[in-house]
């Protein structure tokens, strides 16, 4: 039975570090939400470590860049994971090919080009039209504001007779910008598996990116058990169901992406829609709460 929480400080004492997600949690896209970033800091002034774990294509100082320009304090977190951070490692390793075609907006480009230090002496990646490509990285669409997985039908009937396998760097099927729904790189690698083609992910909820947040902890000096460690995030199939499958807690942010689902005050989560709506996912996360504070 999932417990709703009025606030993370209820439960903050049996924990030592959360995995926190961003978008639907710590800011909408635009701005941080201060309630959210007090609660963070107040768990490090309580000696816990902040992961923020998140499902962006892009290595973690583009994401720490993107939260300093919003305004998000360096003291309600410790360290970033993203989901690019991830996915670089398997394509400098050659997961798919030296020779890629690069399908995602030009803000992504700093995944090719910050290359991570276990990687500097590999071969070189090089970004190439589709035609002449071993396998597609894929980013998200080329414009987000205004494209949909299906304008991709047409390219991936071509890669999938070229027999290529798509990295999806951020396997989040939509994400909140603002009061603005977009489609991310996991639709279009989920288009492209329904297509017959082979997709490979990195991000929440597979298990590389949780592996790459405990060893990023660990390198830190912090040996934190996992039943110390609390998942957190608005994304059901994403945050909660990867939280689980490494046998962490989890908070359910349900203000985030299913707010509408759970009654109409965002802040309190009716308990009468919840325990259905979970029950129908077969999921059953540890708490929840309406939003992060």
């Amino acid at each position: 039975m999932t417990r709703i929480i009025s606030s993370l400080a209820e439960v903050s004492a049996a924990y030592d570090a959360l995995y926190c997600d961003l978008w639907g949690c710590l800011h909408n896209g635009h701005t941080p939400w201060p309630a959210a970033v007090a609660a963070l800091r107040d768990f490090r002034a309580k000696g816990g470590r902040v992961v923020l774990m998140t499902n962006a294509p892009r290595p973690n100082r583009f994401v720490e860049a993107q939260l300093d320009r919003m305004g998000v304090p360096r003291d309600a977190w410790d360290m970033i994971v993203s989901s690019g951070d991830a996915a670089q490692a398997g394509m400098f390793s050659g997961m798919v090919g030296r020779r890629v075609y690069h399908l995602g907006p030009e803000k992504d480009l700093g995944f090719f080009t910050d290359i991570p230090a276990d990687f500097a002496g590999a071969p070189a990646i090089e970004r190439v039209p589709l035609e002449e490509a071993e396998g597609i990285v894929c980013t998200g669409p080329f414009d987000e504001m205004t494209e949909t997985p299906e304008d991709y039908r047409a390219t991936f009937l071509y890669a999938r007779a070229k027999g290529l396998k798509l990295l999806c760097t951020n396997p989040d099927i939509v994400v909140d910008f603002g009061d603005r729904r977009i489609y991310c790189a996991g639709a279009l690698a989920a288009l492209y598996e329904e297509m017959g083609g082979t997709s490979l992910y990195f991000g929440k909820p597979h298990p590389p990116i949780y592996d790459l947040a405990r060893r990023r902890l660990a390198a830190t000096g912090a040996e934190v058990e996992p039943s110390r460690v609390l998942a957190v995030g608005d994304g059901i199939l994403t945050d909660i169901q990867g939280g689980l499958a490494e046998g962490l807690d989890t908070l359910f942010v349900t203000g985030g992406l299913a707010a509408e689902a759970f009654g109409i005050d965002v802040e309190a989560p009716d308990p009468s829609l919840l325990s259905p709506w979970l029950r129908a996912r077969q999921l059953s996360p540890t708490l929840a709460i309406g939003r992060l504070r």
